[in-house]
């Protein structure tokens, strides 16, 4: 069998997997979300935060309270890798730097997982279990509660009230992520990724050297890695680690995983403001870009005249020979179009093109499907945007499900849009123009001005994936990057939460001849329009200076 063909293959097997999950999972989410009955597990949970889940929110409300869980975790785990040397499960590894642990803190907490260190020499088993993956379940959760609380703004009239914060994290938490993970890691556990609290062992000598190999509960935190889009790995290879991923068959079922969710979310969606096909319009909108983007990787990456090349069957550098170009391709975008930044391969390594669509598909927002909850709220809001140029076109005041897109509300979604791109340009134009972070960059000219602009992209776009030649483990870059990563998840939500907030106190708008349908296939490509542009014009010249111009060298 040709790689293509196994490539393509692979693609055919993952679409059918993701169709099938499609409805039982989004209903289910719907059920889970609208819910007015808490298990008693749940209750307990209520009872030990103090917190009455059945007291709604408005958006100043529901805002507060996700930013004080969030600094909580981010004190937390901060304070667990600094008193790490005298904890149990330390595997004998110091305490963390300060500044590497703020970085890190902030990068587990914002759904990020962005790793300036090499996991197998950095953490012990205690901080990998009861800090990092407790935050990939709980900065998952947040995700989704914020999104269902923007689609309780298109749903409800009349009131401010989005729900409770507290019962949609704990409900996302238990009821939807627990017992998916649980699933997917005693699949991955049977596949040969390993689930133990192993010490370090000796396992070969070589040039004078060897080579020592720790174990973890692994198979675990890497369900949970991929199915909240988070993305952290265990070993500093990440999922082109064999521990974690060992088999052609993990590999196609850990993206899985990881596009799961954020599709599934788009049912939820309709289901909850009443309408199914609004669901499919946004769904075939992230659809249509997943396939184009993953088209196009696998064309630069197989389609090269070099010899080597050929004889290789694509661009077999950086990328695992178990998994070949085709899986590897598919999984780099599924990574890079959502906030997972897991990677089986090195992006580093792609083709100058390549390297490019991984960046253009953080650019984008990483909306199709994006993460766990921040995909469906950043293609909401660019269907917000959406509405608004079509109401532009024919002179018409823009409505979206029966809610007026007025001054505030465009206001609020053109904040949401430029908080992210002003955060990557300015940090990477700092990053350039000073005289020592440049020296982080393994490459000279085009891809280390493309390493330094991947870095800050993954940060503020909460993925975490990374070029792999920039070394990142420097005061200036651990700070810039922890930063990146508070703003760009958190800003973004104020605004998310202001619209929702505004949606939910209007009068919904009957339905007329001059209003738009969205449920249309005419609006999905007017979405993936508006989507491709926006980025295009926001991001075009940051890309001609590095992957561009790389790729036409």
């Amino acid at each position: 069998m040709s790689p293509v063909l196994a490539g393509v293959l692979q693609l055919l097997a993952l679409v059918a997997a993701l169709a099938l999950a499609h409805v039982p999972l989004g209903s289910y989410m719907a059920r889970v979300y609208s819910s007015g009955r808490h298990w008693r597990v749940e209750r307990w949970i209520y009872r030990g935060i103090g917190a009455d889940p059945d007291t709604q929110m408005r958006w100043p409300a529901y805002l507060r309270a996700v930013l004080a869980f969030s600094a909580a975790g981010v004190l937390f785990l901060y304070l667990l890798q600094r008193v790490q040397g005298v904890l149990p499960l330390s595997l004998g590894f110091r305490s963390v730097e300060p500044a590497q642990a703020f970085d890190t803190a902030a990068s587990f907490v914002t759904n990020t997982n962005w790793q300036s260190y090499a996991g197998e020499q950095t953490m012990g088993h205690l901080v990998q279990t009861a800090g990092l993956a407790v935050q990939n379940f709980v900065s998952a959760a947040v995700g989704i509660a914020v999104a269902v609380a923007l689609v309780r703004g298109f749903a409800r009239s009349r009131t401010g009230e989005l729900g409770n914060f507290w019962a949609d994290l704990v409900r996302g938490t238990v009821r939807v992520l627990v017992p998916v993970a649980a699933l997917a890691a005693v699949v991955l556990v049977a596949s040969g990724a390993i689930q133990n609290f192993s010490g370090i062992h000796e396992v070969g000598r070589f040039l004078g050297g060897s080579q020592q190999w720790n174990g973890g509960a692994v198979a675990s935190q890497e369900a949970i890695k991929e199915l909240g889009t988070n993305g952290g790995g265990y070993f500093n290879a990440n999922s082109a680690h064999p521990f974690e991923n060992p088999t052609p068959f993990t590999n196609l079922f850990e993206i899985f995983l990881i596009l799961v969710i954020p599709f599934a979310l788009t049912r939820t969606f309709g289901l909850m403001v009443g309408s199914v096909r609004q669901g499919h319009a946004v769904l075939a909108a992230m659809v249509t870009v997943w396939l184009g983007f993953t088209a196009l990787m696998m064309w630069t990456e197989f389609a090269h005249h070099e010899g080597a090349l050929q004889l290789a069957g694509g661009a077999m550098e950086g990328k695992e020979n178990r998994f070949g170009v085709g899986a590897s391709s598919i999984f780099a975008v599924a990574t890079t179009l959502t906030s997972t930044g897991a990677v089986d391969s090195f992006h580093s390594s792609f083709t100058g093109l390549g390297g490019g669509i991984t960046l253009l598909g953080m650019m984008l927002g990483e909306i199709a499907p994006g993460g766990t909850g921040s995909g469906l709220y950043g293609m909401l809001i660019m269907a917000v945007i959406a509405v608004f140029i079509a109401g532009l076109m024919v002179g018409r005041t823009p409505e979206y499900l029966g809610r007026k897109i007025g001054s505030r509300e465009i206001k609020l979604a053109a904040c949401y849009i430029l908080v992210t791109p002003a955060l990557v340009l300015v940090f990477t134009a700092l990053s350039t123009a000073l005289p020592t972070p440049p020296h982080s960059a393994l490459n000279p000219g085009a891809h280390g001005f493309s390493e330094i602009l991947y870095a800050y992209t993954s940060a503020a776009n909460n993925n975490g994936s990374a070029f792999a030649g920039l070394n990142a483990n420097t005061d200036w870059f651990n700070t810039t990057t922890g930063l990146a990563m508070l703003l760009g998840r958190f800003l973004p939500m104020v605004f998310v939460l202001a619209l929702a907030g505004s949606l939910a106190e209007q009068r919904p708008v009957p339905v007329s001849a001059g209003t738009l349908r969205t449920e249309k296939p005419l609006f999905a490509g007017l979405l993936v329009g508006a989507i491709l542009i926006i980025t295009g014009l926001t991001y075009f010249p940051a890309l001609a200076l590095g992957p561009l111009a790389e790729g036409l060298a």
